[in-house]
């Protein structure tokens, strides 16, 4: 069948950089579906995007897809005709439907039986019919937030569209796209080439801006933005730090990198380092560097859209444009410093945090005294996390903060060391925001773990205590973040803490009539919840999570040590027929009497022998398990449990509990509940069987 190379492009004014992968991919997989839609297959698929167009080229585009069978069924064959042999109300009105006559009708076998129907053949999709709809379609569902208008149209898209390319081969008149005819030219970078580029082939659309200085593929421009700052980096005997956000950001900027070395004046690096870093990396764009050591050095590197024929002045224009953002970086800090981080608490009493909760300084007094009740428990100093509490917003009226956002904590770690504050209060400011995303990482100190667990459970019982907790697809206050990190605080550190305890603490600190009624429980089940995410992505199945979080505890590393003991245990090959067992072990005595009197297995009433094993191996086996929980060993616990496979299957394949002798129904009733309470010591392992 016959097959062509389609080509669309979308050229635009310059696209928002930090969206541009975004919208590249969004439009290749909109033109893809578009095409599967009308069952037009297709071979490889290459995506573009520039600052000044999105494209998609796609090989082997089928140009008609095969016909279809179809196939119409009608009323049943037996009510077709009347008594006469005369077509039936039922058989003739679906004929008229059809727009032929009844005798055209066929027979067709179904599975309720020979019906009347007809079948016929569907001409497929043509490709060149369909494209324009395809094309207009993908761009109405990319994931724009806001689209706008220009001159006189009443088109809507992301910035103004000047062109579009839609070529099936060499034909390339498939309509009107956003208000513009499609065609076949294009335009080159925006100073290295001049007037419309013909496309004479949609294979050498690449090739072709490549000659007019366009790096139209995203992924090839943004390794070569790489390559060429690493190169940079080398030739001054350092290390390009390179975020992949940036990166990103940079390559949406750019058709044409070129990479280019820049300085500043050594003096700058008086400044905390992060400072300066933020101010080359979010208003310049700019990559920084560093030494073996990793001590930033003063030079940067920024990657430009021209090849210049005089680069040095591309340097120093550069060089110009830094060098006053660095100077207000230096004289915050030195403004900063002349009032101690102490005196700046109480101009926290202006800034409200949540207003119903009240301001930063009420939120400062609470930490300072959950701090202090939580530091015992993590073998903190408790006046060292008093005192980090204290100081832990007070750089937030600083005018480095005010300037620069994310040099919330360690503006004031560095403030707290030039105000001689103990090593690890200083510390303590800015880990307290660790993590601050997934895998990052956590605070190191006691101390600093004290303050970041009370911040964040000082925020989740305030904001679900006034009735705001998240929604699906609004969290204004990270809840879903502060919750997973309060969990990785507690269980990656190892701090045996119960959360339904600190949470009450927590609570405690507000004034009464605040916060709702049982806003502690409620705060508890939301977080617990979170390690469902969690174990998402250790590929453990919930069915485990389940089994454990039935059982009501609330100390997230016992939780986690017990998941992880479960996991280990459902893979071993007794442990869905275990599973199974206290399944049905669970349905028998849930169906008993709320107050049914439970006691002691009798010997002298194990009438059948499968019984005495049952209890002898529960004995043994039991025991050596409570050995192990002892030393909150449940991995070993469950191991030891795993040998009561064969006695429990030979229990329920020959002996009948619900036995009409009272005496024997009992016994047999005790030993069920011993062998459920065996394995609940760890998790209802029952939660393991798999809903079919």
């Amino acid at each position: 069948m016959s097959t062509e190379t389609l080509l669309v492009e979308i050229g635009t004014e310059e696209l928002p950089p930090k969206a541009l992968r975004t919208l590249g991919e969004a439009f290749r997989d909109g033109i893809v579906d578009g095409l599967a839609a009308k069952e037009l297959t297709h071979g490889a698929v290459q995506w573009f995007a520039s600052p000044r167009r999105l494209a998609v080229q796609i090989d082997q585009v089928l140009l008609e897809a095969p016909a279809r069978e179809i196939e119409v069924l009608g009323p049943p064959v037996d009510r077709a005709r009347d008594e006469d042999g005369n077509w039936t109300p039922a058989a003739a009105g679906f004929a008229k439907k059809q727009g032929v006559d009844p005798s055209e009708l066929q027979t067709i076998e179904s599975p309720k039986g020979p019906r009347l129907g007809l079948r016929s053949s569907a001409r497929g999709a043509n490709t060149a019919d369909c494209l324009n709809e395809i094309i207009n379609s993908s761009l109405r569902e990319l994931p724009i937030a806001k689209r706008m208008r220009w001159g006189a149209s009443r088109e809507e898209f992301v910035r103004p569209v000047h062109w579009v390319v839609a070529m099936l081969g060499q034909d390339h008149e498939h309509g009107t796209v956003l208000g513009l005819p499609t065609g076949n030219s294009t335009r080159g970078h925006r100073f290295h080439s001049s007037g419309a580029l013909a496309i004479g082939e949609p294979d050498g659309y690449e090739r072709l801006l490549s000659e007019a200085h366009v790096i139209a593929d995203f992924n090839k421009r943004r390794e070569t933005i790489r390559a060429q700052v690493e190169a940079e980096a080398e030739k001054l005997g350092a290390v390009a730090v390179i975020d992949d956000d940036l990166l990103d950001e940079v390559t949406g900027l750019v058709e044409w990198p070129v990479a280019l070395t820049g300085s500043f004046e050594e003096r700058f690096l008086e400044v905390p380092p992060e400072a300066l870093v933020s101010s080359m990396k979010e208003h310049q764009k700019y990559f920084h560097v560093v030494d073996a050591e990793g001590s930033l050095m003063p030079h940067f590197i920024t990657v430009s859209n021209i090849e210049s024929a005089d680069p040095a002045q591309v340097v120093a224009g550069n060089e110009r444009v830094i060098r006053p953002r660095l100077s207000d970086a230096a004289f915050f800090y030195q403004t900063d410093r002349k009032t101690p981080l102490a005196e700046q608490v109480q101009r926290l009493q202006t800034i409200v945090f949540q207003q119903k909760l009240g301001t930063l300084y009420d939120k400062t007094q609470r930490l300072v005294a959950l701090a202090g009740a939580l530091a015992p428990h993590l073998a903190a100093p408790v006046d060292q996390a008093q005192r980090a509490a204290l100081l832990s917003k007070a750089d937030l009226v600083t005018e480095m903060v005010l300037e620069f956002s994310d040099m919330q904590g360690i503006a004031g770690s560095y403030y707290a060391r030039h105000d001689g504050e103990e090593a690890d209060v200083a510390a303590a400011l800015a880990q307290q925001y660790w993590p601050r995303f997934a895998g990052d990482r956590l605070p190191q100190s006691p101390v600093a773990a004290a303050l970041g667990l009370a911040d964040r459970l000082d925020t989740l019982v305030g904001i679900f205590g006034i009735g705001q907790p998240p929604t699906g697809s609004k969290d204004p206050f990270a809840l879903r973040r502060a919750s997973l990190a309060v969990l990785r605080i507690m269980v990656e550190k190892t701090l045996d803490l119960d959360l339904r305890d600190c949470l009450t603490l927590a609570a405690e600190g507000y004034p009464a009539g605040v916060l709702a009624e049982g806003t502690p429980e409620q705060v508890l089940t939301y977080m617990l919840e979170r390690f469902r995410a969690w174990y998402e992505e250790e590929d453990i199945a919930v069915e485990v999570f389940r089994a454990v979080s039935a059982k009501g505890l609330s100390r997230p590393l016992d939780i986690h040590r017990r998941v992880q003991a479960v996991h280990a245990f459902a893979q071993l090959p007794e442990a869905q027929a275990l599973a199974a067992a206290n399944k049905r072990v669970s349905n028998i005595l849930d169906k008993l009497d709320a107050n049914h009197p439970f006691g002691d297995v009798s010997a002298d009433l194990l009438s059948e022998p499968q019984e005495s094993t049952l209890v002898s191996a529960l004995t043994e086996m039991g025991s050596r398990a409570r050995a192990h929980l002892e030393k909150d060993e449940y991995s070993e616990a469950l191991a030891a449990l795993a040998g009561l496979r064969e006695p429990v299957d030979a229990f329920f394949d020959g002996v009948m509990v619900n036995t009409e002798d009272e005496a024997l129904r009992n016994n047999r009733l005790n030993l069920l509940k011993n062998l459920r309470d065996a394995f609940l010591q760890v998790a209802d392992i029952s939660q393991l069987v798999v809903a079919r």
